[in-house]
């Protein structure tokens, strides 16, 4: 039992003795002490004055006495109202702290084999374009949103839904055909992802001349501006040709399809490439193409059963008026699917591949009403998690100069901005003499690690909820809220253990007895005992964030620690050994609580 659940059952055992009734743990509320006050732990009386049946404070009084004489975990207690303030006895802090020690994986629940499986899904590219800094907060957030859910007891399972099917894809492809002249990545030396996304800004920048041009003549034969674009658009040659060969490859072309195979490929190659180095991985990969026939027969199944509706043009509906939403399009006249459809399709082979319990989708927050529906539709269709189905959504991130474009090009490409910020952190690293005396595969590993380190942190300590601006420069900073200062602190701290090592010092199993205890030293194991509690509430609020900013805090508080008081010079042999199990303790806890971040920590930095 940790000091919270000791303290609660002797409160119990107060109460039966004092006032003679019985009480659930849940009634008993103990929290974090004020730091204006004097304390660690706080009890709060209130719902103890029917038992008592005197004020507040004589109540928190004669609670306050009991546990001085009856509980060895607290030393001392004041009154302040209702509220009873227990400092808790250094003893209990020391015992606390061995426990936690003998635990290399504190914190952490492992799943069993009958844990709830829970299915993430994030990342989901398009195959027309690279990886870009939208996609890499999606998947900083889904990974590690990924690491907490297991790291709370669940079995998980990583998808990705490539969108490789569309009229986006047609646009490319169009585009390679007619402008490319045989380019391959090969002979190009560009990534393949890369080549590709050229030609799909290519593709719109034609477009945009097409429409230009065709506007002009419309307008000079008397059309207005806004209907000579609209004609325009609807009889753009090249958008025509697109919208043709989309029908084509929904048709089986066999010249479509090896086509489509081929740039398909490139851009694999390309993605596997950024994933790697972004340090993301998924256990199953879905394709659009794979499941746009199953999501069109689950909706002419639905259609069938009265679910959905056909209009006259033939296209297929349905009817969400009765949830307070609008009628959705789920088939287009011409046969072709939605997304929507594809997402059904995706739902229906998930769900025969893993019996899931909890399907999580990381998508942008943009496509809110997208998942209500479908969460309405999986349910209308019988799919167990339809309507419990969660929508992890994320608000959009920018960089300090504004939103970006695919269409236009305008993009951060994400393997550029991972460069950048490894080549940043190695100039920042030499410039401060961090790796002075390093091979140079360490001082390039260290910076992969700080760059990476400081790319990661800085997106996932924003509350996912809320739109950001990503500031390269700030984020890889040694000092402040930053993944940087977070990894410098735990390199010290195994320097610190390392040189214990060299002196012949060993970490014991359990310290001695006796050892008094500063409040910057009980704060600290308080702290640390945090942990557990902070990883429970990032899996239950989904939110990687809490993780992000509790290591901050805990290095913060440690490194006015490490600057107030010696480790390896203190002459007091039991309190040099209780500050070395904490320096290692703290600097666990930051490793297992980056690690659930998808960063790495550097031994030496």
């Amino acid at each position: 039992m940790n000091i919270e659940q000791k303290l609660v059952a002797s409160v119990i055992d107060g109460l039966r003795t004092l006032y003679g009734q019985e009480v659930t743990a849940d009634k008993v509320q103990l929290q974090k002490t004020k730091r204006e006050f004097e304390g660690h732990l706080t009890l709060v009386v209130f719902p103890f004055l029917r038992m008592s049946k005197k004020g507040p404070e004589q109540t928190a009084q004669e609670i306050g006495e009991y546990l001085l004489a009856q509980a060895p975990e607290v030393a001392a207690y004041n009154v302040i109202k209702g509220f009873l303030n227990l400092t808790v006895a250094s003893s209990a802090w020391v015992e606390l702290l061995d426990a936690i020690h003998s635990q290399p994986q504190y914190g952490l629940t492992p799943a069993t084999e009958s844990s709830p499986l829970v299915m993430i899904e994030y990342s989901s590219p398009n195959t027309n374009k690279p990886l870009h800094l939208g996609h890499v907060r999606n998947n900083l957030l889904g990974n590690a949103l990924a690491n907490i859910v297991a790291a709370n007891g669940n079995r998980v399972v990583k998808t990705n839904i490539v969108n490789d099917r569309g009229i986006h894809i047609c646009k490319s492809m169009l585009a390679w055909l007619k402008y490319g002249n045989g380019e391959t990545p090969e002979s190009s030396g560009k990534k393949g992802d890369h080549l590709i996304g050229d030609y799909y800004v290519a593709f719109d920048k034609h477009y945009k001349a097409e429409v230009k041009e065709l506007m002009a003549r419309f307008q000079a034969e008397g059309m207005d501006e806004e209907t000579a674009k609209a004609k325009a658009e609807a009889e753009s040659p090249l958008m025509k040709e697109a919208r043709e060969m989309l029908v084509k490859w929904e048709a089986g072309d066999p010249k479509v399809r090896a086509l489509w195979q081929k740039m398909n490929d490139w851009v694999y190659a390309g993605f596997d490439e950024t994933y790697r180095l972004m340090g993301v991985s998924f256990d199953k990969i879905y394709y659009e193409s794979n499941t746009y026939l199953a999501g069109k027969e689950k909706v002419l199944q639905g259609l069938a059963a009265g679910k959905f509706y056909r209009k006259e043009d033939g296209s297929v509906w349905a009817d969400l008026t009765g949830e307070g939403l609008d009628h959705k399009l789920l088939l287009r006249s011409d046969g072709t699917s939605v997304y929507m459809t594809q997402d059904i399709g995706t739902a229906e082979q998930r769900f025969a591949d893993f019996p899931i319990d909890k399907m999580i989708y990381v998508v942008g927050n943009e496509q809110n009403y997208h998942f209500q529906v479908l969460s309405i539709l999986l349910d209308r269709l019988g799919f167990e998690w339809g309507k419990s189905l969660v929508h992890f959504s994320y608000g959009m991130v920018e960089l300090p100069e504004g939103k970006m474009k695919s269409r236009e090009g305008t993009v951060v490409d994400a393997d550029d901005l991972m460069a950048e910020m490894i080549a940043t952190a190695k100039e920042t690293s030499g410039d401060l003499g961090k790796l002075d005396g390093l091979t140079q595969a360490e001082a390039d590993d260290i910076a992969r690690i700080v760059g990476l380190g400081a790319l990661k942190y800085f997106i996932l300590k924003v509350d996912a909820r809320k739109n950001m601006t990503f500031n390269p420069k700030e984020s890889i900073d040694f000092n402040g809220n930053t993944g940087p200062f977070i990894q410098y602190t735990y390199a010290r701290i195994r320097s610190v253990l390392r040189k214990a090592a060299e002196a012949g010092v060993t970490l014991p199993d359990a310290l001695p007895a006796g050892i008094e205890l500063s409040e910057k030293e009980e704060g600290l194991v308080q702290m640390i005992a945090d942990f557990a509690a902070i990883v429970r509430q990032a899996g239950t609020d989904y939110s990687p964030s809490l993780i992000a900013n509790y290591c901050y805090d805990l290095v913060k508080e440690y490194n006015q620690f490490y600057h107030d008081f010696s480790i390896l010079r203190e002459e007091n042999e039991g309190l040099k050994l209780f500050r070395l199990v904490l320096s290692a303790n703290v600097a666990k806890v930051v490793r297992l609580g980056m690690g659930l971040l998808g960063i790495e920590v550097p031994e030496r930095m």
